[in-house]
Protein backbone atom coordinates (compact mmCIF):
# COMPACT_ATOMS: atom_id res chain seq x y z
CA UNK A 1 0.00 0.00 0.00
CA UNK A 2 1.41 3.70 -1.11
CA UNK A 3 1.21 6.66 0.92
CA UNK A 4 -0.93 7.63 -1.81
CA UNK A 5 -3.64 4.92 -1.02
CA UNK A 6 -3.26 5.08 2.59
CA UNK A 7 -4.84 8.94 1.96
CA UNK A 8 -7.73 8.28 -0.53
CA UNK A 9 -8.82 5.00 2.17
CA UNK A 10 -8.71 7.81 5.51
CA UNK A 11 -10.53 11.00 2.47
CA UNK A 12 -12.72 8.58 1.81
CA UNK A 13 -13.86 7.48 5.38
CA UNK A 14 -13.47 11.23 6.88
CA UNK A 15 -16.80 12.27 7.35
CA UNK A 16 -18.37 11.11 10.45
CA UNK A 17 -21.79 9.86 8.08
CA UNK A 18 -19.72 7.27 6.64
CA UNK A 19 -18.31 6.13 9.69
CA UNK A 20 -21.44 5.81 10.92
CA UNK A 21 -22.76 3.89 7.90
CA UNK A 22 -19.27 1.72 8.05
CA UNK A 23 -20.22 1.25 11.89
CA UNK A 24 -23.23 -0.13 10.95
CA UNK A 25 -22.68 -2.09 8.63
CA UNK A 26 -20.30 -3.58 10.94
CA UNK A 27 -19.25 -7.50 10.18
CA UNK A 28 -23.07 -8.23 8.30
CA UNK A 29 -24.89 -6.43 5.73
CA UNK A 30 -27.11 -3.93 5.21
CA UNK A 31 -29.47 -2.45 2.31
CA UNK A 32 -30.12 1.43 1.99
CA UNK A 33 -33.32 0.99 4.41
CA UNK A 34 -31.63 -0.85 7.15
CA UNK A 35 -29.36 2.25 7.25
CA UNK A 36 -31.92 4.81 6.98
CA UNK A 37 -33.39 3.03 10.28
CA UNK A 38 -30.15 3.11 11.65
CA UNK A 39 -28.85 6.14 11.35
CA UNK A 40 -31.88 8.42 10.95
CA UNK A 41 -30.72 9.72 7.41
CA UNK A 42 -32.19 9.73 3.94
CA UNK A 43 -32.23 7.50 1.56
CA UNK A 44 -30.25 9.84 -1.24
CA UNK A 45 -27.78 10.97 1.11
CA UNK A 46 -27.03 7.35 1.94
CA UNK A 47 -26.69 6.09 -1.32
CA UNK A 48 -24.54 8.93 -2.44
CA UNK A 49 -21.92 8.56 1.00
CA UNK A 50 -22.35 4.15 -0.11
CA UNK A 51 -21.13 5.62 -3.78
CA UNK A 52 -18.28 7.33 -2.35
CA UNK A 53 -17.57 4.59 -0.07
CA UNK A 54 -17.74 1.78 -3.13
CA UNK A 55 -15.86 4.25 -5.82
CA UNK A 56 -13.04 3.72 -2.44
CA UNK A 57 -13.08 0.61 -2.62
CA UNK A 58 -14.34 0.04 0.72
CA UNK A 59 -17.79 -1.55 0.39
CA UNK A 60 -18.64 -3.96 -2.31
CA UNK A 61 -22.02 -4.81 -3.17
CA UNK A 62 -24.60 -7.61 -4.16
CA UNK A 63 -28.22 -7.25 -5.50
CA UNK A 64 -31.25 -9.18 -4.78
CA UNK A 65 -34.36 -8.66 -6.35
CA UNK A 66 -34.56 -4.94 -5.60
CA UNK A 67 -32.39 -4.50 -3.01
CA UNK A 68 -29.18 -3.97 -2.95
CA UNK A 69 -27.29 -4.80 0.19
CA UNK A 70 -23.59 -3.59 0.92
CA UNK A 71 -20.96 -5.13 3.11
CA UNK A 72 -17.21 -3.86 3.93
CA UNK A 73 -14.76 -5.19 1.36
CA UNK A 74 -12.02 -5.64 4.58
CA UNK A 75 -13.20 -6.07 7.93
CA UNK A 76 -9.78 -4.14 8.90
CA UNK A 77 -11.97 -0.88 8.18
CA UNK A 78 -13.80 -1.55 11.49
CA UNK A 79 -10.48 -2.12 13.38
CA UNK A 80 -8.94 1.36 11.82
CA UNK A 81 -11.87 3.25 13.30
CA UNK A 82 -11.73 1.51 16.32
CA UNK A 83 -7.96 2.79 16.75
CA UNK A 84 -8.70 6.28 15.49
CA UNK A 85 -11.32 6.05 18.39
CA UNK A 86 -8.36 4.86 20.82
CA UNK A 87 -5.57 8.07 19.27
CA UNK A 88 -8.22 10.54 19.68
CA UNK A 89 -8.85 10.21 23.24
CA UNK A 90 -12.35 8.92 22.86
CA UNK A 91 -14.04 6.75 24.33
CA UNK A 92 -15.54 3.84 22.54
CA UNK A 93 -18.97 3.96 23.69
CA UNK A 94 -18.95 7.26 22.23
CA UNK A 95 -19.57 5.35 18.72
CA UNK A 96 -22.53 3.97 17.23
CA UNK A 97 -23.09 0.37 18.04
CA UNK A 98 -21.19 -2.04 15.20
CA UNK A 99 -23.40 -4.26 13.09
CA UNK A 100 -24.55 -6.49 11.85
CA UNK A 101 -28.12 -4.55 12.06
CA UNK A 102 -30.90 -6.57 13.67
CA UNK A 103 -33.71 -4.05 12.66
CA UNK A 104 -36.69 -6.93 12.55
CA UNK A 105 -39.92 -5.27 12.78
CA UNK A 106 -38.49 -1.60 12.30
CA UNK A 107 -37.15 -1.60 8.61
CA UNK A 108 -39.58 -2.28 5.62
CA UNK A 109 -37.24 -4.06 3.19
CA UNK A 110 -38.53 -8.55 2.79
CA UNK A 111 -35.99 -9.65 4.89
CA UNK A 112 -37.14 -7.60 8.08
CA UNK A 113 -41.00 -7.84 7.43
CA UNK A 114 -42.47 -9.21 10.54
CA UNK A 115 -44.43 -12.48 9.73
Amino acid sequence: MTPQSVSTLLRAISQPARVEILLAIGTGEACVCHLETATGQRQAYISQQLMALRSAGIVTSRKEGRNVYYRLKNLSTLDLIHQAVEISGSRENDLPATGPLNLYGECPCPNCEVE
